[in-house]
């Protein structure tokens, strides 16, 4: 069965920041559709048509979630997941498993082998899109535009704004991205690979050492509002956002 699609489809009106999202689906009209109300909700979509295309798109660039249809040739979308979960690299990376396959004891397998969500053939592309939110909230909050506050910091990805006591915070680009990510994952300390990462995206190729010139700047806009302290520098492991300071 093919899922229902409405076209042209309407524009969310909660927006939210665009993720590369990798299609794995062998049908190449239902791959087309999908990726066509991806475009027009704002992600990036990336097509796999077997397990093996998308593991090699996997190895080329990590995207920030994957759809996934149970039923590819030559590899199950189940033994995809497995090994999509089975890999350091990819291990957390979120994952929506799309089947036609309805009964209950499917659905747990779906979820048991790694997948993040199980969505029913046929469905509606408000549904995809609402899941692929929910499952970006929860893995991946930078990708969202939800309003995030922490201590006396704000930001707000849909008006590209930063204030921290009240006071707007002047930011680049990549400093912005930079404390969008702190502030979804506060408390946690990341290296300058992992920051690279999920901040420029592990398909670029730069040195480590570009982490701390962006940290100097992005402490630097922090200190007029004397937010910066909350930004730590661990010896040795690298940086993280905390409220103990």
């Amino acid at each position: 069965m093919e899922p229902s699609y409405t076209s042209p489809p309407t524009p969310p009106t909660e927006a939210y920041l665009g993720a590369n999202i990798l299609v794995v689906e062998d049908e190449s009209a239902i791959q087309e559709l999908i990726a066509l109300n991806l475009q027009q909700a704002g992600h990036e979509p990336k097509l796999a048509s077997d397990g093996a295309e998308a593991l090699e798109s996997v190895r080329e660039s990590l995207p920030d979630l994957v759809l996934v249809d149970w039923m590819l040739p030559t590899m199950s979308g189940i033994d995809l997941v497995k090994r999509l979960r089975a890999n350091e690299r990819t291990r957390t990376v979120p994952i929506i498993m799309l089947t036609a396959r309805a009964d209950e004891s499917d659905k747990l397998l779906g979820l048991e082998s790694g997948a993040d969500d199980y969505i029913t053939k046929p469905f509606s592309i408000k549904e995809l899109n609402a899941r692929i939110k929910a499952v970006l909230r929860r893995r991946a909050p930078q990708m969202t535009e939800d309003r995030v506050v922490f201590k006396a910091l704000s930001l707000d990805p849909g008006t590209h704004r930063a204030s921290a006591n009240g006071q707007e915070i002047d930011l680049g680009p990549t400093e912005f991205k930079l404390l969008h990510f702190f502030m979804t994952h506060p408390e946690r300390v990341y290296s300058r690979t992992q920051i690279l990462d999920q901040v420029w995206g592990d398909h670029v190729f730069i040195e480590e050492r570009t982490v701390d010139v962006h940290i100097r700047r992005l402490r630097s806009a922090l200190e007029p509002s004397n937010t910066d302290h909350l930004l730590q520098t661990v010896r040795g492991s690298g940086y993280r956002l905390t409220a103990i300071a």
